[in-house]
């Protein structure tokens, strides 16, 4: 049987001559506190750290929370396949002969567009940055950079300590593994001891709520279940930079809730980058904001600032497409009318929706789901009858419906009231108002609960 050959040594010449290799070895050393740890984000599979991406730098003690740096960064992608290959050749080719060139051509070849385009901005430990914008403005393609799953074309980021990503559904997890070796797997990639995973083993798994599923494949687990122990590993090692794109809408109110209430654990001792689409979330947790359109960002201490521009573009962009309302009505429900008021409030202020019905027979558990949307029509704050546990009945006749519901977390711009009355367990809707009620909030963010709508009284009278 022939033996492989033993790996040939660099000889001292040579490994000077190469700084990505001198900065390879620099990364793998133990971490110490003034050295950057291997920056591999714990839901990685595998990740190939490069110097103009991670260099660490001697910095002075007056930019020493400075964990994440980004100067001047811009990546282009081609829309041609064919074309793409030919350029990623290229280019590869240019990184071999020439390793220490750093290209910096501004300009686009055929069928190239930029996905981000000179972004700067500076995360300091115990700041949250909110990173907002349209599908498509390059938010995800700035984080994977930020993680090193590919290299900016022009510019350079700095990252500073260890870091704890979920950017992608399931990204780093071996679907043949168990949920729990997946965990010491993740550990690993970050540099964590075997003795540290186990003390933090259980409240991982605790706060997943994965306990009956922690030793199965994670192939079996449902996307949400994914999204559990993936959030958990990444904020139980001590992440001193977190990166959450939104994967987080893809788990139950409730988890949601407890996620948002963990980041603001962690934000006194780490930098935290934030995707979402739910603004209440944001100005809840986040202190800046980095608004991109396509592929360009503006950055804002202000953070009504920032949503402000967000929501403008949302409110400019949700006009010109425009859902058809729709309000209905079914036996033995023979007339209906709604109304909400008052149509523009400030945030932090109650809204009052009141349902006048005439109804031919008596209606027994009656249930009211009600739901507050952008404009958009993506779900923002929800509320159910069923939580309040008392059985609602509507008698024969003309009866009238009033709700309290409040008080309004959100920031400024439109919105929409949806509902609907049906009886537990029936798919029967008796009444039915789908983007026909709508109301403004005209002042900046005083208060947020992320998807929760309180419902501060509810009347059923006759008139």
């Amino acid at each position: 049987m022939r033996r492989n050959r033993p790996y040939a040594r660099l000889n001292t010449p040579q490994f000077d001559s190469l700084p990505h290799l001198r900065q390879l070895t620099t990364d793998l050393r133990p971490p110490t506190s003034s050295q950057l740890s291997l920056p591999t984000s714990s839901l990685m599979s595998s990740s190939s750290p490069t110097s103009d991406l991670r260099s660490p730098t001697s910095s002075s003690d007056s930019d020493s929370d400075v964990l994440i740096k980004v100067d001047n960064v811009s990546k282009k992608f081609c829309r041609d396949f064919k074309k793409s290959l030919w350029y990623g050749l290229k280019d590869t080719a240019g990184d071999i002969l020439h390793p220490t060139h750093k290209p910096e051509d501004s300009s686009l070849r055929p069928s190239e567009f930029w996905a981000n385009q000179n972004i700067s901005f500076e995360v300091k430990r115990g700041e949250c940055v909110g990173l907002i914008g349209h599908n498509g403005a390059g938010k995800t393609t700035l984080l994977k950079m930020l993680n090193g799953l590919i290299k900016p074309d022009t510019g350079g980021i700095e990252m500073r300590g260890r870091i704890g990503a979920l950017i992608a559904l399931g990204a780093g997890f071996n679907p043949i593994l168990t949920g729990r070796e997946n965990i010491y797997i993740n550990g690993s990639i970050l540099g964590i001891h075997k003795k540290e995973i186990d003390a933090k083993l259980e409240e991982i798994i605790d706060f997943a709520e994965i306990e009956e599923a922690i030793d199965a494949p994670v192939r079996t687990y449902s996307s949400g279940m994914q999204v559990r122990l993936g959030f958990a590993v990444s904020t139980f090692l001590r992440p001193d930079v977190l990166i959450l794109d939104e994967v987080l809408a893809v788990g139950d109110m409730a988890f949601r809730t407890k996620c948002y209430k963990r980041i603001g654990q962690l934000q006194a001792n780490a930098a935290t980058i934030l995707v979402s689409h739910d603004m209440s979330a944001i100005t809840t947790a986040c202190n800046r904001i980095l608004y991109l359109s396509n592929g360009q960002g503006s950055y804002h201490e202000n953070v009504q600032e920032g949503v402000g521009k967000y929501v403008d573009e949302q409110v400019a962009h949700g006009g010109k497409g425009g859902s058809e309302s729709s309000f209905s009505f079914d036996a033995p429900v023979r007339n209906a009318e709604v109304g909400l008021t008052p149509s523009k409030i400030k945030s932090g202020d109650e809204i009052i929706l009141e349902i006048k019905m005439d109804i031919a027979s008596q209606i027994s558990n009656v249930q009211i789901r009600c739901v507050v949307t952008d404009v958009a029509g993506k779900p923002l704050l929800y509320w159910d009858s069923v939580w309040n546990q008392a059985p609602i009945t509507l008698d024969e006749g003309r009866v009238a419906l009033g709700l309290v519901l409040g008080p309004m977390g959100l920031v400024r711009g439109e919105y929409k009231l949806d509902f609907n009355i049906t009886t537990i367990g029936s798919p029967l809707l008796l009444v039915n108002a789908k983007d026909h009620l709508k109301f403004s909030v005209n002042t900046p963010i005083t208060c947020s609960v992320p998807n929760l709508l309180n419902c501060q009284s509810l009347s059923v009278e006759p008139y």
